[in-house]
């Protein structure tokens, strides 16, 4: 049985997101996991998936590590109490720790491939829900835009503790993503933020009170056919978001770098300090922004292609 899931990209509101302001990410079907289950005649579940150097059985990993976590609690939600003879392979061409949602791709096509596999089939809420809990393994507090995202693999507006909200394109449009080659675990940040706010609530509430429009504004402009009003929001959600201290040095570079090069707007994309940024262009001038991305330092780009 096999089963994908694409990368994620934030286009506003992170880490706001987290603090119940909304949040815009779209699926980035470029890159993406793929997942496959078989029989195997050795007792016990194992596990190969080379981009981490995983090649171990299920039982040799700790209660809380991040793949073995999914299969014990879609086992436990499928009521199998006996676990086959199985071989999970792995394979993904998401960047871990970039901002694309590698974690919540992995747990998502494995829970689709698993499940299908073993006769228990899931409704994408059920799937989205145990994906959220295995991203606390991730993420800490995560704001659950990953999972949600990835799962019904739709452009997505979401506040959290409120209904998902998919909505259509409606004109396509072009987004350049550059990738600082600087893991970016997004436990790390989140924790980070969540101390900063602790000690200035105040300024921080500022911050996500300001952000909070961005994110709607461009919903609407998505949805009715005006995405290159997003250009000036991504610069304004940017500007705000290094004033947060979540950008770098790297990620200023690059931001910096498609917007003399021709991009409407660009700001980083994730948990920042690393990772990825995003730029939206013109289709003509996506491959020269890429281009000009790669001379700053970037260590990979990807053009998609919102639709």
């Amino acid at each position: 049985m096999k089963a994908s899931a694409s990368g994620k990209i934030i286009l506003f509101g992170e880490h706001a997101v987290v603090y119940n302001r909304p949040a815009l990410a779209v699926p980035v079907t470029q890159v993406h996991v793929d997942v496959e289950v078989l029989d195997s005649p050795r007792a016990g579940i194992f596990i190969n998936a080379p981009g981490i150097n995983l090649h171990a059985g299920l039982n040799a990993l700790p209660a809380d590590h991040p793949i073995g976590s999914v299969i014990l609690k879609l086992f436990q939600h499928c009521g199998i109490s006996q676990t086959p003879g199985l071989e999970i392979n792995i394979v993904s061409s998401i960047p871990v720790a970039a901002g694309l949602g590698s974690g919540a791709a992995v747990s998502v096509a494995l829970i689709r491939a698993l499940s299908s596999f073993l006769l228990c089939p899931l409704s994408d809420d059920e799937i989205n829900l145990l994906v959220y809990e295995s991203e606390k393994y991730h993420h800490g507090t995560p704001s659950g835009i990953d999972n949600t995202v990835i799962t019904y693999a739709m452009p997505v507006y979401f506040i959290k503790g409120k209904p998902i909200e998919i909505f259509k394109v409606g004109k396509p449009f072009t987004i350049v993503i550059g990738d600082t080659g600087i893991p970016a675990p997004t436990k790390e940040s989140v924790s980070d933020l969540r101390r900063m706010w602790l000690k200035d609530s105040t300024t921080f509430e500022e911050f996500f009170n300001e952000i909070a429009p961005i994110a709607l504004i461009a919903r609407r402009s998505i949805a009715s056919g005006n995405p290159e009003l997003l250009g000036d929001l991504m610069d304004h959600n940017h500007s705000l978001l290094q004033e947060m201290t979540i950008s770098s040095p790297e990620l200023d570079k690059l931001v910096e770098a498609a917007r003399n090069a021709g991009a409407l707007g660009a700001k980083l994309s994730g948990s920042g300090r690393g990772g990825n940024m995003i730029a939206l262009v013109e289709q003509a001038k996506a491959e020269s922004v890429a281009g000009a991305l790669m001379s700053t330092g970037a260590t990979r780009t990807i053009i998609t292609e919102i639709s």
